[in-house]
């Protein structure tokens, strides 16, 4: 996997940097597979004044080749200086602990851009079991753009953090009020804990009549918790057509008897849905 996305990111930079730029970055890149991480210090910092901030964006098959190398990779939205910082530090093939004592300097000493490049680089770190940790930094940060670098549109949260941290990062979007839609795993991801906790999270704001983003109902399944399919039907019996819209489709994709009966009350819900109509994706 290392090698495919290390090849990935040359071909991306060689066909975008000019020739200074590129022999600058290919320096860098021998002297730390050389195993001087000084350099690789240096040079993750001076990429800001050698690479050019030009957003990737990426032709139809190239993020169809990172979707391929590591499920779920979605560069699209990083720039020439985020693929350059990942090639640099994937230049470094050193044991576990001092690749992570390394990544800890870069995080230690990285501005906010350099942070944003390292936090939506960790699922194609080596040792991704290591990083659970820096992964809990980033959700706990206060840095909003830092924030969104580890939730959205990154595999990793999905595919290496617990339950506990995983249900910490989802309320925290909806705390925050970043969306939900760009969390790779949302769906394969809901648990029993996470439903009970966002009911809670619910009733809270009813009770200080706070508005709720319709996107919660989207991690709630009443076949982890009965008490669920109240506040469903408290929400298609009073709230409005875009949060009766997300409730339907919370009830459509549980296995819970009780929901499917509750979604078919409403005839002309159940159409919109059924006839796609009406998805996460458009609501």
């Amino acid at each position: 996997m290392a090698e495919q996305t290390i090849s990935l990111l040359d071909e991306w930079l060689a066909s975008r940097l000019n020739e200074t730029a590129q022999q600058w970055l290919q320096d860098r890149v021998e002297k730390v597979e050389a195993k001087d991480l000084q350099q690789l210090c240096l040079g993750f910092g001076l990429v800001a004044r050698k690479i050019p901030k030009e957003p990737f964006e990426g032709t139809p098959e190239e993020l169809a080749a990172a979707e391929d190398a590591i499920s779920g990779w979605r560069p699209q939205g990083w720039s020439l200086q985020d693929l350059a910082r990942t090639r640099l530090v994937l230049a470094l093939q050193e044991e576990e602990g001092l690749f992570q004592t390394t990544l800890d300097r870069l995080f230690a000493a990285g501005e906010v851009h350099e942070l944003i490049a390292l936090y939506q680089s960790l699922p194609l770190f080596p040792y991704p079991k290591s990083h659970v940790n820096r992964a809990a930094e980033g959700i706990r940060t206060n840095m909003g753009v830092v924030f969104k670098a580890v939730a959205h549109h990154n595999p990793y949260p999905a595919a290496q953090l617990p339950e506990g941290l995983w249900n910490q990062m989802i309320l925290k979007c909806l705390f925050v009020e970043v969306s939900l839609k760009p969390v790779i795993g949302i769906d394969e991801r809901k648990n029993p804990a996470l439903t009970r906790m966002l009911c809670d999270y619910a009733h809270e704001r009813w009770a200080a009549s706070r508005t709720i983003s319709p996107e919660l109902w989207r991690c709630v399944d009443p076949a982890h918790d009965q008490a669920a399919l109240e506040d469903l039907k408290r929400v298609l019996d009073q709230g409005s057509e875009r949060e009766r819209r997300a409730a339907a489709l919370s009830l459509a994709s549980s296995d819970s008897p009780d929901a499917r009966k509750l979604l078919e009350s409403d005839p002309h819900l159940s159409e919109e849905i059924a006839s796609e109509q009406v998805s996460w994706e458009n609501l």
